[in-house]
């Protein structure tokens, strides 16, 4: 009787063991800015990219990949979460759409399920090496309820918000770069009162008595010297290197940072080699300010930005290599993209051109309806279990990572709430070249901003936009004035009746059907218009983590490593990695 049910116990052990060890393991990396015409295997001659070509040509390379949003907060929540951001409210009303500083109070909420949290929860090591830029704390400075911790990983070491111009000494800053248009517009206004204010007030035509002036001149005084002091002070407070809840540099050194990244990516992997484990990796890189350590300045022919694409390069290969070093590559799965399209307005103080290449796309970073914004790079390695150089025109999202990866694991997706990402590894190994998505909901922020039609047992592929941005200047490709295209009111044409692309034909969004193709236009919006009224009616009213209120800083949230209003500190023993083995 004893040795039976030792030979029931042993099998299940068995069993279970066998579960854990066919478990892949999953490397997720993730640019940031990088256009799809930046990466050689989509056609770029004058970069180079050999780690990211390789891995599409040893797996599959997808042609057709969507980004869930056009700027980085609201399609990093997408990614994580698989579910529209518009769901949980990271979309916003205004003119911001991400988070600008770390003592902001908005962030992804508790009650969202990231695939790190079900991973974790199901045996995973799970760790995130990189950007962040989804919150950070709630009610004081040191709660960190929306840091990546609260979010299901084990280990972050990384920026909680962004690599900002402002960030770099020299460099410019986003607040000039994005406000340029309203400071030209109301300055002259704002001179021209403030003269004819002293200039009547001097004549005697408007006499003001100095007391009546005393309290309002030291309000404004003291409300410009506290701006003054915020600005001199931003690199101090928002730009901040942590390690799990510590903030360890403060600002952050970008020397060297991509090989700290890369040192603490294979130290992770080494320790979790025994899997299975989730590493999750949104590099810095190309958002500007652009940065490249000495090895790989000057090493493109597209300055700093070209430098930055190499480094980005060089790193993904580095972290590859460990996983065939390691003897891991053959069970783990190998995740490439970006966050959204290249930001086309980026230029440096001097004027040269810092953004992306977006290929033969319409538009950029910001964009929701045009394919610039929103189609990025994509490519999925697994040597065991997908083909090698298999390329895949069917419209994908990266919300659909998050299906994707718990369904390989055999974790059920949750079922208290619309999960729009889909499974898309049957299209990845080549049984079915049909897309899971009959249609894709083009954001841009909360404003439905186009819609993706793939019918069923068709090829066509069609686009129906609602509404476009108004380009600066005109016949320009972007919104240079306000350096990011927006999403509402005087900064967009509305079309009426929608405009409606045939992207086989028409890829490049150039030629929107005539009335002559009638027929096929209304059967087109006749199709979309169901699918967005069905969409439409699964949408609630949350709370919006990116409205004014919880983007502005609060200085009770302000993480300082020191004494405020100085907060510096450099406690990172991350020595860069070089290529060579630990």
């Amino acid at each position: 009787m004893l040795l039976h049910v030792f030979c029931i116990l042993l099998a299940m052990l068995v069993q279970v063991t066998s579960q854990v060890a066919s478990r892949p393991n999953y490397v997720l990396f993730l640019a940031d800015d990088l256009g799809i015409g930046d990466v050689g295997c989509y056609g770029n001659d004058t970069l180079r990219t050999p780690a990211i070509d390789h891995l599409a040509a040893e797996g599959v390379l997808l042609t057709q990949h969507i980004a869930a949003a056009s700027v980085c907060t609201p399609s990093r929540a997408a990614f994580l979460t698989g579910r529209y951001p518009i769901r949980y409210g990271m979309t916003s009303t205004t003119r911001l759409r991400l988070f600008l500083f770390a003592a902001s109070s908005g962030g992804l909420p508790l009650g969202e399920i990231t695939f790190a949290k079900l991973l974790k929860n199901h045996g995973y090591a799970t760790g995130m090496i990189g950007k962040w830029h989804l919150g950070m704390n709630c009610e004081k400075a040191n709660d960190h309820c929306y840091h990546p911790l609260n979010h299901g990983f084990d280990y972050f070491y990384g920026i909680p918000l962004n690599n900002l111009r402002d960030c770099h000494i020299g460099k410019g800053s986003v607040f000039t770069a994005g406000s340029k248009q309203n400071i030209n517009n109301a300055a002259p206004y704002a001179l021209g009162l403030f003269f004819t204010l002293l200039a009547t007030w001097l004549c005697g035509v408007l006499p003001i008595h100095s007391r009546k002036l005393l309290l309002p001149t030291l309000t404004l005084c003291a409300l410009l010297g506290l701006l003054m002091l915020f600005f001199s002070q931003f690199r101090n407070w928002n730009c901040i290197l942590m390690e799990n809840n510590e903030i360890i540099q403060q600002p952050i050194n970008f020397e060297n940072l991509t090989q700290r990244i890369v040192y603490q990516a294979i130290r992770f992997i080494e320790r979790n080699n025994d899997g299975p484990f989730l590493l999750y990796v949104p590099f810095a890189h190309v958002h500007t300010a652009h940065f490249a350590a000495n090895a790989f300045r000057g090493s493109s022919k597209h300055g700093v930005y070209g430098d930055s694409v190499h480094e980005l390069d060089w790193a993904v290969g580095e972290i590859v290599n460990a996983l065939d070093r390691l003897h891991l590559s053959q069970n783990t799965l190998v995740y490439f993209s970006s966050d959204q399209g290249g930001h086309l307005e980026e230029m440096s103080p001097t004027g040269a051109v810092f953004g992306g290449n977006n290929g033969i796309y319409k538009g950029g970073k910001g964009m929701g309806g045009f394919e610039g914004g929103i189609r990025v790079p994509a490519i999925l390695r697994w040597p065991e279990m997908l083909p090698a150089s298999r390329k895949v025109d069917s419209a994908t999202s990266n919300m659909d990572i998050f299906s994707t990866i718990l369904t390989l694991a055999g974790i059920p997706l949750p079922q208290d709430r619309i999960i729009d990402g889909k499974d898309i590894f049957p299209l990845l190994q080549g049984e079915t070249n049909e897309s899971q998505h009959e249609f894709l909901f083009h954001y841009c922020s909360s404003y439905l901003n186009a819609v993706r039609w793939s019918p069923p047992n068709s090829k066509s592929l069609w686009k129906v936009i609602y509404f476009s941005p108004i380009f600066q200047p005109a016949g320009s490709n972007a919104c240079h004035d306000t350096h990011l295209c927006h999403c509402f009111g005087d900064f967009v044409e509305q079309h009426e009746p929608p405009l409606v692309f045939d992207l086989i034909q028409d890829p490049e969004e150039c030629h929107p059907l005539e009335s002559k193709d009638f027929l096929t236009q209304q059967r087109v919006l006749d199709a979309v218009s169901k699918a967005v009224e069905k969409h439409q009616q699964s949408l609630f009213p949350v709370p919006s983590q990116l409205s004014v209120n919880n983007i502005l800083w609060k200085p009770w949230l302000q993480m300082c490593c020191g004494a405020l209003p100085y907060c510096t500190c450099d406690q990172d023993k991350t020595p860069p990695w070089e290529g060579r083995v630990l």
